[in-house]
């Protein structure tokens, strides 16, 4: 098969309406091996495919983080959480990814602190089983169970950085989701019950077992839902306050064991 030209491929991306049509075909020939990859990563595109399905990594805080298909793929803006998280405890030296998807937040902190204990949670198969080959080779440990059920009980009471991505969609916005998200990602990953909080609730009421004195609970949410956040993390004891990022339009809550 002749090599595709980029000319074509931004072409194809443009007419499937793909506004970074330039980019993903830089993308796409740069990361296929043969020219009939190529081909099929374009197709896949063109039909609706998440770009970073199609490429079979995504760029997360200077990584390339593999994903698969089903498993929720990691968002740019959830960088902020790990800067929060790596400004607050510079020296963690025990480090859980809670609902860790594709594991791209523990990579990504695991990358900056490398003496640091990593391990890794989630309730879906799929989503173990990516996140094992992006820590593994950092040392991580990848788990799978329902939240804290799933860690291993020696970790109780030494947590130092708690990162819990959870979902916290609104059960009722989640047919309002972008078809990349709601097509091709596990509901699992995006819907939080009600009013997006059903997850971080129970995440916050078991956390301060689970932190080391002093240790911090990271937790990305919404700027709608961060005070009802924050009164859950102050009511399971913690210290609680909120860092936002308007470039990123990100929210991150922390908790703070005493």
């Amino acid at each position: 098969m002749p090599l595709l030209s980029t000319t074509s491929v931004v072409t194809a991306l443009r007419a499937a309406g793909c506004v970074f049509a330039e980019d993903e075909a830089e993308l796409i020939l740069t990361t296929a091996r043969t020219p009939d990859e190529a081909a099929a990563m374009v197709a896949r595109r063109v039909a609706g495919r998440p770009l970073e399905l199609v490429l079979g990594w995504a760029e997360f805080a200077g990584l390339r983080i593999t994903v698969e298909p089903g498993v929720f793929v990691p968002r740019r803006r959830t960088e902020f959480l790990v800067e929060q998280a790596l400004a607050t405890v510079p020296g963690a030296s025990v480090v859980v990814d809670l609902c860790c998807g594709s594991g791209a937040v523990g990579a990504a902190l695991a990358a900056s602190l490398e003496a640091a204990e990593l391990h890794a949670a989630d309730i879906d198969p799929a989503a173990v089983r990516c996140a094992r080959r992006n820590i593994a080779p950092r040392g991580g440990h990848a788990h799978e169970g329902d939240l804290f059920e799933a860690l291993p009980a020696r970790l109780r009471g030494h947590i130092d950085i708690l990162a819990a991505n959870v979902p916290y969609v609104p059960s009722g916005e989640v047919p309002l989701l972008p078809s990349e998200a709601r097509d091709h990602e596990p509901l699992v990953a995006l819907d939080g019950g009600t009013d997006g909080l059903d997850v971080l609730r129970r995440v916050a009421a078991e956390a301060p077992g689970w932190l080391a004195p002093g240790g911090h609970l990271f937790v990305e949410t919404s700027e709608r839902q961060t005070p009802l956040a924050l009164d859950a993390l102050r009511r399971s004891g913690l210290t609680a306050r909120v860092a936002v990022s308007e470039e990123m339009h990100a929210h991150v809550v922390t908790g703070t064991r005493p």
